[in-house]
């Protein structure tokens, strides 16, 4: 496998490396967080500027014809930034949505305005008790004439108070928590009948419970396949793992470079922290733990952006491996620091916190070691199991 960043690769790097360094501070993130919108509209229409927003869309929908790859080196420095841009939201669930299930007139209607900045969007397939079960859908969407009718609520929904549509999981068919009977629909957010209850997560991001009563969308409205939506689902979760891992990594990376640079300042008994062989272990086991998680980052992307049929299984190990690192390296920083590590004021504590939120999204490193285990235990074709790649 080849990890060396192309020209192209290495300048988008640079550049949205150089963005954050000189735009995202964290006075300035507090502020905003507790802002009405939540987010600098400004930084948004930067974002569309630079031609970010149309990163994964391809040149003939308008985008910037980038992959997965190109995803990746791009979350990894918005970690770094702790951004409270909708750019998970519209660009990575919305657009891996749009890019795999969405049809001509779909694209036409929706992408263009996502690059542009102008249009918002968002996904919402969690329920209150589908736990991390894609597949576990209350929301309803019975058959109504030439359209159908939306029921059920659905939790934690990102960005959803700013997204201009929404891309809903409704049960078309079958019992709650069968695989086949999984519609998805684009829902006009200002359709009648759709309320949100809006509030801010522990990260600083926002996000809502949206509950559909009644709500009349049309066939026209229907994204994928109808009754066969799991497997959308399925794509836009790995897409969206991907990206939050890429995402983590970026933070694992300040952690570990903050606290570094911390113990080598702070004096005690005539020493830096630093001296200490204790913490230089410590030291030792994050940088590893951080490039551990890197590796198999890079692994995973590859392989999912070559269609290899390895590649949810790398997925689940990923997810597994960043969710336990996460927690260690955060811990790390946050006791190296002492006290000051979980004040508002030090930003050590504040993506310790967005680490443990990317370890619950799409399941946390437990349900993914579960899964990866049940993957494992299947024979491949030369009838031999597999390995775990981060052991």
């Amino acid at each position: 496998m080849d990890f060396n960043l192309t020209e192209e690769q290495s300048l988008l790097k640079d550049s949205v490396e150089k963005f954050i360094g000189d735009n995202y501070d964290l006075n300035d993130r507090r502020k905003l967080a507790q802002s009405t919108l939540g987010y600098s509209e400004d930084f948004w229409k930067q974002y569309a500027d630079l031609g970010w927003l149309g990163l994964p869309f391809s040149e003939s929908e308008g985008g910037f014809g980038g992959d997965l790859i190109d995803t990746m080196i791009m979350m990894e420095e918005l970690g770094k930034g702790l951004i409270l841009e909708p750019y998970y939201a519209s660009v990575i669930l919305a657009g891996a949505a749009l890019r795999n299930g969405g049809t001509a007139e779909q694209k036409d209607k929706l992408i263009g305005g996502i690059v542009s900045g102008d249009i918002k969007a968002t996904v919402a397939y969690s329920e209150e008790q589908a736990r991390f079960n894609l597949n576990d859908v209350a929301t309803t969407a019975e058959k109504s004439g030439d359209g159908y009718v939306i029921s059920g609520t659905k939790s934690v929904v990102a960005n959803a108070e700013t997204a201009d549509f929404i891309i809903v999981a409704a049960r078309t068919s079958g019992e709650r928590a069968d695989a086949k009977g999984i519609t998805l629909f684009v829902v006009d957010a200002k359709s009648e009948g759709v309320s949100l209850a809006n509030y801010p997560t522990v990260d600083a991001l926002r996000a809502s419970e949206v509950t559909f009563a009644n709500v009349k969308v049309s066939a026209s409205d229907i994204m994928g396949e109808l009754d066969n939506g799991l497997g959308l689902l399925e794509e836009i979760r790995d897409e969206a793992i991907l990206a939050l891992c890429a995402e983590a990594v970026g933070g694992m990376d300040l952690l570990y470079k903050d606290t570094v640079d911390y113990c080598k300042q702070r004096e005690q008994f005539g020493h830096a922290l630093s001296d200490f062989q204790t913490l230089k272990h410590r030291f030792s086991e994050m940088f590893i733990e951080a490039e551990q998680c890197r590796s198999l980052l890079y692994r995973a992307t590859l392989e999912k952006n070559n269609g290899s049929a390895d590649s949810r299984k790398l997925i689940h190990a990923l997810k597994y491996k960043v969710g336990k690192a996460g927690r260690f390296i955060g811990q790390g920083a946050v006791q190296s620091h002492g006290g000051m590590g979980v004040t508002e004021e030090l930003r050590i504590g504040h993506y310790f916190i967005r680490l443990a939120v990317i370890d619950s999204m799409f399941g946390n490193f437990d349900y993914h070691l579960d899964q990866y285990t049940e993957l494992m235990t299947i024979p491949d074709d030369k009838g031999e199991e597999d390995s775990m790649p981060f052991m």
